[in-house]
């Protein structure tokens, strides 16, 4: 039998550590993220009948990546997935020239709940067995929020407290997030951006001992198991795309904010899976871009746009890719974020030379334009992110292998970014239609780590 793998810090030389350990950690103690040590052989594409089920693809992407006992890996991805509201938990359909990876079937709408669902299921489970709880605090500029909270709600174990930026999400999003009132459920609304969220987030994680009293622990994308349970799709649109076409390759567009879910892209890349281009689509909030452009990592002010989700300005899940850029000499990672986190910026040109990675960015007038051609052209509707990722990667010069482009989210979650693209009220679902007659309950607060840090305190007494 194949030894687990086990798990480093991008920011040290410490010895490995085991899945069910750095899992419920999040954040590695010296400020850095876990990676696997090695990465296991691409899983073999299946065989007839084809495709298979998505929960039986999950295990055995999953399986050795994980010490746990097969049988219960397997019980909680069959009860993550039973949630979906398409058996095939993440179709794919062509459009035009584009294969669009729906990834909106869960229960919140959004690709997050892919992981989440999961995350939260064995979060729950090894908490149960150690005879602990948990505290999550997560920071979410849209989806991950809602996702996190539904992958918890209810759970004897865990508390959950959700930072998003006050009026910074959209209406829909935050009612997704504040209409949960389960009493292991906190909500706090922001006063400035996901940046900020995000900053608060990182400063509670590196106080070790506020962290330890407090069992404090993440499921934002900074987790591990979530970058693991996305890996999934794309091994299951790659090899679906691939027997349909009978290309020898395919690319990914991936709208991409904190970098998690194309990171996993990357990793399954890696692993062997046939990815001529990993397509990286920002909006306006370009960092990313930018970086694959110049090399350099500068971090600038949020601009608010039609996909909110990705108005991030330092994407937390990119110290897990320089890692590897940069030869996997945690030195050099801590070296670098430590100048970001001094300089707001750095420099790493050799980093930026990946000829699996091409990026660009897609503004607010090309995402209503890209959402109104599709809609006239194929009778699709795109949400506004999965239109900044279509908008990028059908462009020149981005590969010529056929064209995933992940759709992240249900177009029913941005209403008016639709109605202004196309003139029509395209944009709804029965789930989100309701949310608007349920009582919400959310906590107002400054973007001040103290008040927030005493706030936890209070209420994980």
């Amino acid at each position: 039998m194949t030894p687990p793998i086990g798990y480093i810090s991008t920011r040290s030389r410490a010895a490995p550590r085991g899945f069910r350990e750095i899992v419920l950690e999040g954040l590695a103690p010296d400020g850095g993220l876990y990676l696997p040590e090695a990465l296991p052989p691409c899983p073999a594409p299946p065989a007839d009948p084809f495709p298979p089920a998505y929960a039986d693809l999950a295990l055995e992407v999953l399986r050795p990546f994980c010490d746990v006992a097969e049988p219960r890996l397997r019980e909680w991805i069959a009860a993550a997935y039973s949630t979906f509201r398409d058996s095939r938990v993440a179709p794919v359909v062509r459009r035009g020239d584009v294969w669009i990876l729906e990834l909106f079937h869960g229960p919140t709408l959004a690709f997050k709940d892919i992981a989440l669902q999961f995350l939260g299921r064995l979060f729950d489970a090894l908490l149960a067995e150690k005879g602990e709880t948990l505290n999550i605090v997560a920071a979410t500029s849209g989806d991950t929020g809602s996702a996190a909270i539904h992958g918890v709600r209810g759970c004897r174990n865990i508390r959950i407290f959700v930072l998003h930026p006050r009026g910074r999400v959209s209406p829909l999003q935050e009612r997704q997030m504040t209409s949960v009132l389960d009493p292991n459920v906190f909500n706090l609304a922001v006063d400035g951006t996901f940046d900020d969220c995000q900053r608060i987030i990182k400063t509670l994680f590196r106080d070790v001992a506020f962290k330890r009293e407090r069992r404090l622990g993440a499921v934002n994308s900074v987790n591990w198991a979530r970058v693991l349970a996305q890996m999934v799709y794309y091994f299951s649109a790659g090899w679906t795309v691939l027997r349909e076409t009978g290309a020898e390759r395919v690319r990914f567009a991936v709208p991409t904010g904190n970098f998690g879910d194309i990171f996993a892209g990357y990793l399954a890349a890696r692993m062997g899976l046939p990815v001529e281009r990993l397509i990286l689509a920002t909006n306006e909030n370009d960092i990313l871009a930018r970086f694959f452009a110049t090399g350099e990592y500068r971090a600038a002010e949020v601009v608010p746009t039609l996909s909110p989700s990705m108005d991030i300005q330092v994407a937390s899940n990119f110290e897990r890719y320089l890692y590897y850029r940069l030869g996997g000499d945690p030195d050099r990672v801590r070296d670098a974020m430590e100048t970001f986190d001094r300089e707001g910026r750095f420099f790493a040109p050799d980093a930026a030379r990946d000829p699996l990675m091409a990026a660009g960015r897609a503004d607010s007038e090309q995402t209503l334009a890209t959402i109104r051609t599709f809609w006239e052209r194929h009778g699709y509707v795109l949400d506004p992110h999965t239109a900044v990722g279509v908008a990028v990667g059908r462009r020149p010069g981005m590969g010529e292998a056929p064209l995933i482009c992940l759709a992240t989210a249900h177009p029913a979650k941005f209403p008016d970014a639709v109605r202004r693209a196309t003139g029509r009220d395209l944009a709804h679902h029965e789930i989100l239609d309701a949310l608007w007659n349920l009582p919400t309950r959310v906590e107002r607060m400054p973007a001040d780590v103290a008040r927030i840090r005493d706030y936890i305190a209070a209420h994980t007494a």
